[in-house]
């Protein structure tokens, strides 16, 4: 793990981000046909869980797929990137867990309502265990993709974020995890035994959650939340988006960045991105639970998009409970 940036160096940092959009200008860009190095790809006929589990041509109409392999360092990584040909200026959705199944199927009906650019990290066609989370064609331990976001590995970095743009679009990262947390992790008064790392019940120097108040679905579930990164040292209203979704009574977690983990989140704080990261309780691969954990996910996209991202023309209808 590389050791923390300096930054307090307002120099660094401006030049590195434009160093980082120089780059990614180079390799991609929102409105342009595929970049260099990506192969265009039928979805309808690829073999792999996320695609055969969302056949229908419908799905696909404004879609275009495209699929990249590139080695860094000890690592080969299998990206797909899938763009809404048809409403391009769209966010930046983030799939960075292959085994998260209901978040492939969310950024498919996000990207189809509010146009963009997906980026999925792809660690095989069978996605259904636990082990689909890692990248495993490495020499070493497997890499947890959404560990991955360093200074030090700049292709990657490029490639996942090639269609920023500039200025830079919204990110948003969807995730699934195990449900509650370990409450020797929270520093809060009460805290429900589980398994998982993040929920708006957990609080502690790194996390400050500030959870609905009426519990109204999908909040009526703890581990259905947004997050907001911001900087230690700055307020959490300098976090993207957090004062404007604030105002709702919705259940929203601040995370304080000092030290970069690698993940997303923290290289978006360090690099004055706008970052949410929207999350619910994993349910399992089955269609039921897919579907389950894929509407509440709608459902926290609809309600991000018309306060932080609205697409002019396009509105986004969440499916019935």
């Amino acid at each position: 793990m590389r050791s923390n940036r300096d930054l307090g160096r307002p120099d660094r940092f401006v030049l590195f981000r434009a160093l980082l959009l120089l780059l990614c200008g180079l390799l991609s860009s929102a409105q342009a046909a595929a970049p260099e190095g990506w192969v265009a790809t039928d979805p309808l006929t690829i073999a792999d869980d996320d695609f055969a589990r969302n056949r229908d041509p419908d799905t696909w109409r404004d879609l275009s797929v495209e699929r990249m392999v590139f080695t860094e360092g000890a690592a080969t990584w299998r990206l797909w990137r899938i763009v809404n040909t048809a409403k391009p200026a769209g966010p930046l959705w983030v799939v960075t867990h292959d085994n998260e199944n209901a978040t492939f199927a969310a950024a498919l009906a996000a990207v189809n309502s509010w146009g963009g650019v997906v980026m999925v990290v792809d660690t095989g066609p069978v996605d259904t265990r636990y082990g689909a989370r890692f990248n495993a064609e490495v020499v070493g331990k497997p890499i947890d993709p959404n560990r991955n976001f360093l200074d030090t590995r700049p292709v990657y970095v490029a490639r996942m974020l090639a269609d920023l743009g500039d200025p830079a679009r919204l990110i948003i990262a969807l995730h699934t995890n195990a449900p509650d947390f370990d409450p020797n992790l929270s520093d809060c008064p009460t805290a429900t035994p589980g398994r998982g790392a993040i929920s708006v019940g957990l609080c502690n120097t790194r996390y400050q959650p500030r959870p609905a108040t009426k519990r109204q679905w999908p909040f009526d579930d703890e581990d259905s939340l947004m997050l907001f990164p911001h900087l230690s040292g700055q307020p959490r209203a300098s976090a993207p988006c957090g004062r404007l979704l604030a105002l709702g009574d919705y259940n929203l977690v601040f995370e304080r960045v000092g030290y970069s983990d690698g993940s997303l989140s923290n290289y978006a704080a360090q690099h004055g991105l706008a970052y949410v990261n929207i999350e619910t309780e994993e349910r399992g691969s089955s269609s039921g639970g897919i579907a389950q954990a894929r509407d509440r996910l709608i459902d926290m996209i609809d309600k991000v998009m018309l306060r932080c991202g609205p697409v002019s023309g396009i509105a986004l209808r969440a499916p019935r409970r």
